[in-house]
């Protein structure tokens, strides 16, 4: 069965770019439906196979130590993480979404962070980054940007943990298939455009290592999957972690 998947070709998820100040516009577009979804945010679970297997890998992946978790959103994952790490930062750029998450979790063990993740520098570095449902949301455009950024935040002999889907229902293809450009409705009828890209596993993990990441990613049972790796160190950054 094929979970709202799109068949690219040769071009795999190499999608026509957003430029510039369009570029921004979407990106602006993004973060307004997501701070106007916040306080439905929880009912908007996908019911769909595979959601248990994230689960399941994130607790065998055990992310102990400090933990830096980029678009926490209402906290959704901020709970599991504090399972094993021993501190947590928590970044979303949704104040709406930021609140909901400090009242649910109530941990002091978590320090929350509003910030714009396309402009935001960590301010010091983590034994573990973990983005949850993010990653389908940068544009191809600022994938090695994003990438990073996660690189500034972590440790040299830090592990990274990603999950995310790869779902798309045909009425959010409002500029075709090959777009990355979606667009969701609220429940007041206000549509939004927002960035989806359908990374499919074997493709994420090239684009991935040619940027000098090692992270194996793996499809569930269902539309979604989960990556977990580290960086790969050259010689020098070998040398300096030793």
């Amino acid at each position: 069965m094929v979970w709202g998947t799109v068949s690219l070709g040769d071009r795999g998820t190499e999608m026509a770019p957003a430029e510039g100040e369009e570029l921004s516009r979407l990106l602006d577009e993004q973060a307004a439906y997501y701070g106007a979804l916040a306080a439905d945010y929880l009912d908007q679970v996908l019911d769909l196979p595979g959601g248990d297997e994230l689960t399941e890998a994130l607790e065998a992946f055990r992310p102990a130590g400090s933990v830096l978790e980029l678009a926490c959103g209402p906290g959704v994952w901020t709970g599991q993480l504090l399972r094993h790490a021993a501190e947590l930062t928590a970044v979303d750029a949704s104040p709406e979404m930021l609140a909901i998450a400090a009242a649910r979790v109530g941990d002091e063990r978590v320090r929350f962070v509003q910030a714009d993740l396309f402009s935001w520098k960590p301010d010091r570095r983590y034994d573990v980054v973990f983005i949850g449902f993010w990653l389908s949301h940068v544009p191809l455009e600022r994938f090695e940007s994003f990438w990073s950024l996660v690189a500034d935040g972590l440790k040299e002999d830090g592990r990274v943990f990603l999950a995310d889907d790869a779902y798309r229902t045909p009425d959010e293809l409002v500029e075709g298939p090959s777009s990355s450009t979606i667009r969701r409705q609220l429940d007041d009828g206000t549509s939004y455009r927002l960035v989806k890209v359908p990374h499919q596993p074997a493709e994420l993990e090239e684009r991935l290592r040619r940027i000098g990441w090692n992270i194996k990613v793996t499809a569930t049972s269902g539309p979604f999957y989960w990556g977990a790796g580290s960086r790969v160190l050259s010689g020098e950054d070998r040398e300096g972690a030793c």
